[in-house]
């Protein structure tokens, strides 16, 4: 699955009741899901966090 921005229009509580919904499903069936975000408070329910500058991979955890 891919998520672009999936929290953007999302009040606070709503988008972590979202991104834990999505890590959910990951969980239970085994999925990628490559989430796009400007959101860093969501990024600690990420497993694999990439950054890019203009296109290009800067750091990737």
């Amino acid at each position: 699955m891919v998520a672009d921005e999936p929290t953007a229009a999302l009040d606070q509580e709503s988008g972590r009741d979202g991104v834990d919904l999505f890590r959910r499903l990951a969980d239970d069936t085994q999925a990628a899901i490559v989430m796009v975000t400007h959101d860093n408070k969501i990024l600690d329910s990420a497993d694999r966090i990439v950054h890019l500058d203009d296109g290009r991979l800067v750091e990737g955890s």
